[in-house]
């Protein structure tokens, strides 16, 4: 039984519409074609192929997993047949630069269409979205002539792309990299060394996987300063650019793990093979944080994606699975029982998991509009603005976004009851499958201490004012409106607390610095807290506008109202905590664990 889905387009175009301007994206020069019209169509095509074409392999695919036989790595039936579909549709090439045969529409328009193959199928997903960070690594770092090689393929889905980073003995610490590459008479190098947990690390779906690994030169620097990158083709690469013989590539293992079973995480073992640096000597860091930051983005979808998949499962149960009464009288009395839906536990978890699901995505695709103006913009400081909001709220989206989609499977789970923990109904899949968000990409905890320790100070505090300034201006002129003081005095308070916990950070953190790794994880949930309250406040106002038009508009208000009540409060006692400083974490004798 596949759990159901249908692709949110009415929130998604509010979004990109109503609350941010997206016909304004269609005047940014280069974004010409992404006019509405366009762009509804393109959404409503995506829906029918996520829901029609990837959804009905996605517990199949969990089921089957992937295999290795004779160095061969087979991925579950159907998955090849769908992919050979996407590339055919054109939707690798969405975003890709026009001049290598992409599309070239706006970040903003892919983020809505990427969650929907999250959302149907999160495994399958992943094998063009790795293709699609290595396209902008190579495109931002790349000489012409690996451009016009590379991107092309990138574009047409006939090449896919991985990232080779994480080693057996290092993961979040790139500085204890092992992998050697050394220089070659032809100006090739032949790059040696294992790597794991490589997300579509190995297929046959595409005529080769191009591999970006960072490795370390034979005189480079120790640490993080001493890393290149490189691409290593799964097969050379001949003159005319055709397929050659097989590179010193291959697969040792196909991970056993807890989800995303349809998708290949593979060790990938490097025996002198032929790759060719990307950008310059030690600088791998620099270009693969093109890649990195591109995916941590894509990872907080994921737990968009993760949220709204289990709540349509749960909404759909909750409302046909009948037990017990409702506990002011019987609400469907010519049943033995009442819906679940009537128990105000259930609707706790079920508007919560909606008011996680939407505050985020609102959060998401705000942040993505902006890279749009930070990549097309003619003006220099809105382009700077954008970047300095997209810097500081990455990590916030990546860490809080897979935090609360996990919680959001969970009580998809709970809802089903025991019926939740069976296999057949699908909604335990969604929580195996979550659970890796708030891992790969940077840890959560990484995303915290990245918040804390480098996005607040940056610039001499220039990010956290682009993001204060304007919520305060906010609060201030609407804190006049009556109609909006049930949102906007809890989001006053909620920004009160991320004020008090910034200031106690600030003040605290240089006289120990463990109080900042101890503070890191609670200030960043207050940071998400308030970051959605705010998205929550503006779709308030616009729904109250329109809200004799359209029951869409009235749930939206009821939402904002629960989030503001049940939700945001948190922040009281994160920043409780988080004043408590590190003492009663770092004063325990290791001996007591």
């Amino acid at each position: 039984m596949t759990a159901p889905y249908k692709a949110p387009l009415r929130d998604m175009e509010f979004l990109f519409f109503e609350l941010f301007d997206g016909a304004a994206i269609s005047e940014l020069e280069g974004y010409e074609d992404a006019e509405p019209e366009t762009v509804k169509a393109i959404l409503e095509e995506a829906a029918k192929f996520a829901e029609n074409v990837y959804l009905p392999l996605n517990q199949s695919g969990d089921a089957q997993g992937c295999r290795l036989e004779n160095g061969v790595v087979t991925v579950p039936d159907g998955f090849k047949e769908a992919y050979a579909q996407f590339r055919e549709a054109g939707w690798n090439s969405v975003t890709e630069d026009p001049e290598y045969g992409g599309m070239g529409l706006p970040y903003s328009v892919s983020i809505m269409i990427s969650e929907m193959w999250a959302s149907s199928n999160q495994s399958l997903a992943m094998y063009a979205g790795l293709t699609h960070g290595a396209a902008k690594a190579v495109s931002a770092r790349g000489t012409d002539e690996q451009k016009a090689l590379y991107l092309p393929k990138f574009a047409d889905g006939s090449w896919s792309g991985t990232m080779c980073l994480t080693e057996a003995q290092c993961g979040t610490d790139l500085g204890l990299i092992q992998t050697k590459a050394a220089k070659n008479d032809n100006g090739s190098y032949s790059i040696t060394g294992t790597k794991i947990f490589i997300s579509a690390g190995d297929h046959e779906m595409t005529d080769n996987v191009i591999h970006l690994v960072l490795a370390r030169l034979d005189d480079a620097p120790a640490g993080i300063k001493g890393i290149t990158m490189f691409v290593v083709p799964k097969y050379r690469i001949n003159d005319d650019g055709s397929i050659g013989e097989r590179n010193g590539v291959s697969t040792g293992a196909i991970e056993h793990k807890m989800g995303i079973n349809g998708n290949a995480t593979c060790v990938i073992n490097l025996d002198e093979a032929e790759g060719y640096m990307v950008g310059t000597e030690n600088k791998g860091m620099q270009a693969m944080f093109v890649m990195m930051n591109s995916a941590r983005l894509g990872t907080g979808l994921q737990g968009i994606a993760a949220g709204e998949q289990s709540y349509q499962g749960a909404v759909a149960y909750a409302k046909d699975r009948i037990q017990m009464r409702s506990l002011t009288g019987p609400k469907s009395p010519v049943q033995k029982a009442d819906p679940i839906i009537v128990h105000a536990d259930v609707r706790r978890m079920l508007l919560t998991m909606r008011a996680y699901t939407e505050g985020t995505r609102a959060l998401t695709y705000w942040i993505a509009q902006e890279l749009d103006h930070h990549s097309k913009n003619p003006d220099a400081e809105r382009r700077e603005e954008a970047d300095d909001l997209a810097s500081l709220l990455t990590p916030v989206i990546k860490a809080f976004n897979t935090d609360v989609g996990f919680e959001s499977t969970n009580h998809g789970v709970q809802i089903f009851g025991g019926h939740g923990y069976i296999s057949e109904h699908g909604m335990e899949q969604f929580v195996r499958d979550a659970r890796i968000a708030q891992l790969y990409e940077g840890t959560n905890g990484i995303q915290a201490l990245d918040l804390v320790g480098r996005k607040m100070h940056m610039h001499g505090g220039r990010l956290m004012k682009r993001f204060f300034d304007p919520l305060r201006s906010y609060l201030e002129t609407e804190s006049q409106n009556v109609e909006m003081s049930e949102f906007i005095t809890p989001l006053s308070t909620a920004f009160k607390h991320l004020e008090q916990a910034t200031g106690w950070i600030a003040s605290n953190a240089p006289k120990n610095p463990d109080h900042l790794g101890g503070a890191s994880v609670d200030y960043l949930r207050i940071f998400g807290l308030v970051s959605v309250g705010y998205m929550w406040a503006r779709m308030a106002k616009l729904s109250m506008a329109n809200q004799d038009s359209e029951d869409f508009y009235r749930a939206k208000i009821k939402t904002a109202r629960f989030y503001m009540q049940k939700l945001l409060p948190q922040t009281e006692s994160l920043l409780t905590s988080l004043q408590a400083g590190s003492d009663s974490l770092m004063d325990y004798d290791e001996a007591y664990f």
